[in-house]
């Protein structure tokens, strides 16, 4: 198997030719719609500690719905199967912010990585912590940096978030979530707006790969079987309604995020990052995409 940074950087040179050329960033947030689409970073880091990164590899952007992965890690450190009484595991099949399937669903989201799914993770979290501090102390620890909010991003999500505004008052009213509304809101906004690179993140999401071993520590961050479980979930249900089309191209559990990061996991062996804020119609970064794919036929590394 090739050196993989030399797989990066080959990967990185290859779409440089292709950046800012297609796909769109995520406009209907005026914070993300502001940021440059020429950009792409890729980093690495093996169940060993052997880290690869290339290109816009350490430039913080906003993690947006990756963050779901962590939010839904605390979920299950805090609330463990109780998480499960309002949240289902199955794809959605629809845009991550339906409002359609969710009031035909009486309220209950279908898994915890579409908007209402993380929402509805954060009221439980608002049971047992300061699900702000906890999620920035949690990614701070598993990176070994520290991890903040971007409150621009966060206080222009607060603004212009009327679809997630509407889903949290579905759940409230269908008695699905307990806390005040706009408090669950304002929690979910922050955890959006969270900023780092690929390598933190790759670094970050290293206890996926290592059967919920913490990255640098070798502490239980889960359990074996809940690592397994996130991974799943990641598969089926990570990439918005284009999970499908993850799985066949690609062949990794991954979660991406409109700020055009996608968190992919190799089980036993690596996590890798990847970032370019251009997206495809369901949210996903575009070149990212084209990436993994690249990273996979090149290393022969999937799950299949």
């Amino acid at each position: 198997m090739d050196d993989y940074q030399l797989v990066l950087e080959d990967i990185a040179d290859s779409l440089r030719p292709e950046l800012g050329k297609a796909g769109h960033v995520a406009s209907y947030i005026p914070a993300l719609a502001r940021v440059p689409a020429a950009h792409f970073g890729i980093a690495l880091r093996t169940a060993d500690g052997v880290e690869a990164h290339a290109g816009d590899s350490t430039t913080g952007f906003s993690i947006q719905s990756i963050s779901k992965l962590f939010t839904l890690t605390l979920g299950m450190q805090h609330v463990g199967e109780r998480l499960w009484e309002r949240i289902g595991r199955e794809p959605s099949g629809n845009p991550f912010n339906s409002l359609l399937q969710l009031e035909s669903e009486q309220g209950i989201p279908r898994n915890p990585f579409i908007n209402a799914g993380a929402i509805a993770v954060t009221d439980r979290l608002l049971h047992y912590c300061d699900p702000k501090r906890a999620v920035l102390e949690l990614l701070s620890g598993l990176c070994e940096e520290p991890v903040r909010f971007d409150e621009e991003v966060a206080a222009s999500e607060a603004e212009t978030g009327f679809r997630n505004i509407a889903l949290a008052n579905f759940m409230k009213g269908f008695g699905r979530i307990d806390h005040d509304a706009q408090t669950v809101l304002d929690v979910y906004f922050h955890h959006c707006s969270i900023r780092m690179s690929c390598l933190q993140l790759a670094r970050a999401a290293g206890y996926l790969c290592r059967d919920g071993l913490h990255p640098y520590s070798g502490e239980p961050v889960l359990t074996g079987r809940q690592a397994r479980r996130v991974n799943a979930l990641m598969l089926t249900c990570g990439t918005y309604d284009a999970a499908g089309e993850f799985a066949f191209r690609i062949g990794l559990p991954c979660k991406s995020g409109v700020g055009g990061g996608i968190v992919a996991v190799v089980p036993d062996k690596l996590t890798l990052c990847v970032w370019s804020p251009a997206l495809e119609e369901s949210g996903n970064s575009l070149l990212g995409m084209k990436a993994l794919e690249m990273f996979t036929a090149r290393t022969g590394l999937s799950v299949f």
